[in-house]
């Protein structure tokens, strides 16, 4: 197992020094890559990622090469750990709290990988092995990934129904002096995942939150969108009733930066209809479904092809979906009717004001209505 006991209760990683691994040099040596399925059920072993070239030897200078062993020999993935050394040297069996000791009476809120199971980080696993606690959304969700690793910490479930009581008794726990970590089906907690009232709660009561950085799907996806907006909104899931949803679209459609949205297999054919109706045809759309997982897709296109490519292809519509939606273009001034309302508004207001109230009127930039009501002031 990958989370051992040892003496005073505490668990430590088998670290894999280069000897240790058969080998002078450091080698990453990379078999199936376990994922889990698109419903999060079960550890999957197979991957579509072609390895016969990954048994060549990597050399990493100015570190300490290792090597997790994964239960069930299904991942080897190489790590640098340490500064300093000038070529790859053995590195005994350690625990990774050996330099970092893991407070008590803390909430360690852990991001977990969105599908493949080899893209938690060491940190992740240290504190999970260690937690006298784990909260999580679903134990059923939660389970198949603490078990591949051999993490066996009670389970105390978190959800957005009881997530209130659920987390009073974390404050309680952080009272006896326990370490709790929280984490979410997939991704990092509170993001379009319960865990933020949680969090506020522990706070409230005095208690150390340490957030520990990992998978997102939201960032997972705009790392490989190509969308190269200053500026991005991320809206989460839409209102899932048709006329809610369209409100909201049209409430996003001005604000000046790229949108990213959560979507669910059954709603993405509505979403994207939507989408593709509302919004300006020549804005990109970036569909990014089974992130990390073996049927992975990223497709970019204009916003009004996303209906027909979603229906080219049953398979397009399986998954979890993120969203991207480039900002709108650039506009050429305030149309005729948006200037009438300005000029309404600053025969009666200040001008700040009267920006601001033209804005919520319109769907128009505030910042733009602002420079033109103090040009027409000007007039």
């Amino acid at each position: 197992m990958l989370c051992q006991p040892v003496a005073g209760g505490e668990y430590q990683f088998r670290l894999l020094g280069g000897g240790d691994a058969g080998c002078s040099a450091a080698k990453a040596v990379a078999g199936a890559q376990p994922h889990l399925d698109e419903y999060r059920i079960r550890p999957i072993a197979a991957d579509e990622v072609d390895f016969a070239a990954t048994d060549a030897e990597i050399t990493l200078h100015h570190a300490q090469a290792t090597a997790f062993e994964i239960t069930g020999g299904a991942v080897f993935a190489a790590i640098a750990l340490g500064l300093g050394a000038s070529h790859p040297a053995r590195m005994p069996a350690m625990s990774l709290d050996d330099k970092t000791p893991l407070p008590a009476a803390t909430l360690f809120v852990v991001a977990t990988p969105i599908g493949n199971l080899a893209d938690i980080s060491a940190r992740a696993l240290d504190v999970l092995c260690r937690a006298d606690v784990i909260t999580c959304e679903d134990t059923r969700s939660s389970r198949p990934l603490l078990d591949h690793y051999g993490i066996r910490a009670s389970l105390l479930p978190l959800h957005e129904h009881n997530e209130r009581e659920a987390a009073q008794k974390v404050i309680a726990l952080l009272g006896e002096g326990k370490r709790v970590a929280l984490i979410s089906d997939a991704g990092t907690p509170g993001i379009s995942d319960p865990g933020a009232r949680a969090v506020a709660a522990v706070r409230a009561a005095g208690f150390r939150v340490v957030p520990l950085p990992g998978p997102s799907a939201m960032a997972t996806a705009l790392s490989a969108g190509g969308i190269n907006d200053a500026q991005v909104l991320f809206a989460g899931f839409l209102p899932p009733k048709p006329g809610a949803r369209r409100a909201e679209i049209e409430k996003l459609k001005a604000v000046p930066a790229a949108l990213v949205f959560y979507e669910a297999p059954h709603r993405i054919e509505e979403t994207l209809a939507d989408l593709a109706a509302l919004l300006e045809p020549q804005r990109t759309l970036v569909v990014a479904r089974e992130l990390t997982k073996l049927f992975e897709q990223i497709a970019a296109m204009p916003v009004a092809d996303g209906p027909a490519w979603l229906a080219a292809d049953a398979n397009h519509k399986r998954g979890e979906f993120v969203l991207i939606v480039s900002a709108p273009p650039p506009r050429e001034g305030l149309d005729a009717e948006t200037e009438r309302v300005l000029s309404l508004l600053l025969a009666e207001l200040p001008t700040k004001q009267a920006a601001k109230l033209a804005a919520e009127i319109t769907g128009q930039p505030k910042n733009a209505l602002y420079q033109r009501a103090l040009e027409l002031k000007d007039l």
